[in-house]
């Protein structure tokens, strides 16, 4: 008993085992020799004339097998039973194999035989023939009542592993031989022994594993026929005569033959084990290879044509009660994700955006799955629930997943394997089932490492091995050693069930259903509200304009009547034209930025090259009399030159400075202007020593309209940040701002380094 970790198994060579595959594939089809307890007959239509024949004819007829050649079967076989024959052959009823019982006379006395007769891929006539054992009605309904309660006893079976009992005991009672296993394969199509019956002085075999290449070479014929019989593994072959075909001179194909030869690995591979005769059946899911069903006895067993078809027909019947049992395991489960799947899409269709659907509620996508954690990358932004990798380990899983994976979902339980930088992060993410959503976005449920150890029957590093014989040439064998060796499997997590990948491939859909309904809401919802802003913008600007008239107007003759009449009013009269005039420049400042406002969606000025120095200077110059009477200092950087429009970054810092000159503190204004560089734009700060902005109206503050304080305090029409905003958002950047009250604060804005037209 050796361990071995999963880290030593050794590194396959493609080609290499691709070329022993071949070898493999195309010694089961065309050996050249049958197993020796039956004959085999090739003939030639639509004479049966014999044109091929298996060396070893005396068993059944008279004459050696060089002298049946080019004879015709109606020398041999009585004439009702060669008119069945050709009847069959006229019919070309050949779905796979054609049974006739046959009585030959050889000698004194009659031969009862199995005929089988059927074509093989190349579309040769083939009659192959094996002693009889049931020769009357009596013996076949004994057999046919023992058939039909195996059956039954295998159909009331409660679940899988009860069925997989049931399958042994009764293949096991019906053939009579010394072992029957159940084997299950993996998703690497290694085998597993689930379910065994056997003679109590063998050793056990049960949750014993075999590699992937024990039965790869056969797989095909497995999936496609439904009974392998070997008689004695340690018979002498009989070969056929000739060799060759002769109509195209090329090996026989005997890949739907029941009297095929084996290979000599095969061969081998069964002695070394210890067995001599062997019967398989598949057992199939959803018409895919799922397992077998695998007699051995450990001396010659020739088991009969009925006895065979009974096999045939309980592998049948463990094929489809398979995919009822193991609906039926996982039913419960099955209704369970249903109902969370059903919840999911409900949230994802009341939120405004599906995300949310997935994480804020219960259950969440996380119980979707029975995952450990997940993320959702979306709009290039990871959402995660769980225990997930970093996010750089994240960005470096989409980027591979989207170079590497074609398909519309992944699922493995060892990421590791399919993509070695995991392998860092194997305690949380060793399984991945990915799904995409809609190109570019995907979901990531994750397993962690489950580490288990596993049985194999033999060193699984040496399933075949080379070897070369004492003439130098090289030959495949089989391991020698079945000793049970232990290995202990590192990066894996738990396996995918079926119904969880599906419930995952149904939320995608729904996913992409909603988000292209949301986008498709969004987009008209986007139209609208541009089209709504653009009638604000023109409305703005027409009123503000038509406005300015009548203002000025009213103006003009509350000062024309306080000038005139100044000597007869008394003081309440000069105080209410005093709050008129006031009024009046209140109103007109108000027009002004709004006016200000509405052309900078209406005004498209293409952008041209402005340098800030320029910029700054004529803001300061706007607000010359502030700056004196506040005894205020401006400190700037040097300052570069920008695509943009020249007037609408005035207003920007006019406004900005012109904030924190009117917000000051105590002290005398000291405003700091900086620049820096980066990447893709210009950053700027405007810096003051100022009274500050609590906290709360962070999100007021460049709303159009929002005071932060009484117009007695502070004058103003609570336009202007909103304009700063709408004038950088033109020139494709973003403005914030940093504050701590009674200490000052610090506006950041950028502006785009690309070239911007508009």
């Amino acid at each position: 008993m050796n361990p071995i970790k999963s880290s030593d198994r050794q590194t396959i060579d493609i080609d290499s085992e691709k070329e022993k595959f071949d070898d493999f594939h195309e010694h089961i089809h065309l050996p050249g020799f049958i197993q020796p307890h039956g004959v085999l007959l090739v003939l030639e239509e639509p004479s049966l004339k014999i044109v091929q024949a298996s060396n070893n004819t005396s068993i059944f007829f008279d004459v050696p097998p060089e002298q049946l050649l080019n004879r015709s079967l109606s020398k041999f076989l009585p004439r009702t039973q060669l008119r069945n024959l050709k009847k069959i052959v006229e019919r070309n009823d050949f779905d796979m194999l054609n049974f006739a019982k046959l009585r030959l006379k050889k000698e004194d006395e009659y031969l009862f035989l199995d005929g089988i007769l059927h074509r093989n891929p190349d579309g040769f006539l083939i009659l192959e023939l094996e002693q009889s054992t049931y020769r009357n009605d009596m013996d076949f309904l004994g057999f046919y009542n023992s058939l039909r309660s195996a059956a039954a006893k295998i159909q009331k079976t409660a679940n899988l592993q009860e069925m997989y009992g049931a399958i042994v005991r009764e293949v096991r009672k019906l053939v009579k031989c010394d072992r029957v296993m159940v084997y299950k394969y993996d998703r690497n199509w290694n085998g597993e022994v689930v379910a065994e019956d056997k003679r109590d002085d063998l050793e056990p075999f049960l949750r014993l594993h075999y590699p992937d290449a024990d039965t790869k070479p056969c797989r095909d014929l497995y999936a496609e026929h439904w009974l392998r019989l070997i008689v004695d593994v340690n018979a002498k072959s009989a070969d056929l005569i000739p060799l060759h075909h002769p109509k195209n001179n090329a090996p026989l194909n005997l890949g739907n033959s029941v009297l095929r030869g084996f290979s000599p690995c095969h061969q081998e591979y069964l002695q070394n084990m210890g067995v001599c005769s062997t019967l398989v059946m598949p057992v199939k899911q959803s018409k895919k290879l799922w397992g077998l069903i695998s007699c051995h006895h450990y001396t010659p067993k020739h088991v009969s044509y009925e006895l065979r078809q009974a096999c045939e027909f309980l592998s049948q019947i463990a094929s489809s009660e398979l995919v009822m049992k193991a609906e039926a395991e996982d039913y419960d489960y099955q209704i369970q994700l249903k109902s969370v799947q059903a919840k999911l899409t409900e949230y994802m269709s009341i939120e405004e955006n599906f995300v949310k659907g997935l994480i804020e509620d219960k259950p969440n996508i996380l119980d979707l799955v029975n995952a450990t954690g997940v993320a959702i990358y979306w709009q290039d932004e990871f959402t995660t629930i769980g225990n997930v990798p970093e996010t750089s380990d994240l960005e470096s899983l989409i980027v591979w997943l989207r170079n590497n994976v074609r398909e519309e979902f992944l699922e493995t339980d060892s990421l590791s394997n399919l993509y070695p930088e995991a392998e860092k992060y194997k305690d949380i993410a060793s399984g991945l089932l990915a799904i995409s959503i809609l190109p570019k976005n995907y979901i990531l449920w994750f397993r962690p490492e489950f580490i288990q150890t596993v049985n194999w029957a033999g060193n699984p590093n040496q399933a075949i091995v080379e070897e070369v014989d004492s003439e130098g040439v090289i030959r495949l064998t089989p391991r020698g050693s079945f000793e049970v060796w232990k290995e202990i499997v590192h990066l894996k997590s738990l396996p995918w069930k079926l119904c969880e990948v599906e419930a995952a491939k149904d939320l995608r859909r729904a996913i992409i259903n909603i988000a292209l309904r949301q986008a498709d809401e969004q987009a008209k919802l986007a139209r609208e509200l541009k089209r709504s802003n653009d009638d604000l913008e023109k409305f703005a600007y027409v009123a503000s304009h038509d406005l300015q008239e009548p203002l000025n107007l009213v103006s003009s003759y509350v000062q024309l009547l306080e000038m005139r009449y100044r000597d007869r009013l008394g003081d309440d009269a000069k105080e209410f034209i005093s709050f008129a005039v006031d009024g009046v420049s209140h109103m007109q400042a108000l027009i002004d930025d709004l006016l200000a406002y509405s052309r900078v969606g209406t005004q498209k000025k293409k952008f041209v090259e402005v340098k800030i120095e320029d910029v700054l200077n004529r803001a300061c110059w706007n607000l010359q009399t502030k700056i004196n009477e506040n005894e205020a200092e401006i400190v700037q950087d040097r300052l570069p030159s920008v695509l943009g429009d020249r007037i609408q970054l005035v207003q920007v810092f006019q406004n900005l400075i012109g904030n924190a000159i009117k917000f000051r503190g105590q002290e005398s204004p000291q405003i700091q202007i900086e620049v820096q560089q980066r990447k893709e734009d210009y950053l700027f700060s405007v810096c003051d020593n100022g009274i500050g902005i609590d906290p709360q109206f962070r999100d007021r503050i460049f709303t159009i309209f929002q005071r932060l304080h009484s117009r007695d305090e502070y004058p103003g029409t609570g336009i202007g940040l909103a304009l700063c905003k709408k004038i950088i958002e033109r020139h494709g950047g973003t403005i914030w701002f940093e504050s701590e009250l009674g200490k000052g604060s610090t506006f950041y804005f950028t502006i785009s380094l690309s070239s911007q037209t508009e």
